[in-house]
């Protein structure tokens, strides 16, 4: 396994859901970038801690800056180790003394935490080369044209429960699980109604 060392390059809003955010991650001495949906709340947090702003009262991700430093528990690393069914799923690596431990982490969840304790985010390669776009050049912007045509299609979802008309029961599961995992219950309900329709015709 070859792990890549990435950066945040910027926070992007979705133009096709209004709830629905990007991060851009950049390929440390390299062109490559890969960006990932997260929600709402976790792109503040993310941006609250970038542009080093103090809130009146600590975020969740404050917080638990906070009880890491009070416990002496220094978070050496995150890492993005996989990508199943377009969800990507990572680990935080701690050390408490001389001993090294891995927690599982939702991969919006470790990015906030990553700026906060100012440590290196890494990718396993193969991650990056499936679901990796290549900057372009001459394109000035954080976020170039390719990145925001995949981020468009990362968060594009269907308005109603008649786009789920062909797809398989297993299908539907899969689509489930991803909408849970990103917290976007609005599409897990739609998707639940579909699943619930066919139980009721068969």
């Amino acid at each position: 396994m070859r792990k890549i060392e990435l950066e945040i390059i910027a926070l992007s809003h979705s133009v096709t859901q209004s709830h629905s955010f990007a991060v851009v991650l950049g390929e440390v001495g390299g062109s490559r970038r890969l960006p990932i949906v997260i929600g709402g709340f976790e792109a503040q947090a993310i941006a609250v801690a970038l542009d080093n702003m103090k809130p009146s009262r600590p975020l969740t991700h404050d917080l638990m800056k906070t009880l890491c430093d009070t416990f002496e528990i220094k978070l050496e690393y995150i890492y993005i180790s996989k990508l199943l069914d377009g969800v990507f799923y990572s680990n935080l690596v701690c050390k408490k003394g001389e001993d090294l431990f891995e927690v599982d982490s939702r991969t919006s969840d470790a990015l906030a935490l990553a700026v906060r304790f100012d440590c290196p985010i890494y990718v396993e390669e193969s991650i990056i080369l499936e679901a990796g776009v290549e900057a372009d050049p001459n394109e000035e912007n954080a976020v170039t044209s390719a990145e925001e045509k995949q981020i468009a299609e990362l968060t594009s979802a269907p308005s109603s429960s008649s786009n789920y008309n062909e797809m398989s029961v297993a299908d539907l599961q899969v689509q489930l699980k991803a909408a849970l995992d990103n917290e976007d219950y609005e599409l897990a309900a739609r998707i639940r109604d579909e699943m619930n329709k066919r139980k009721s015709n068969s």
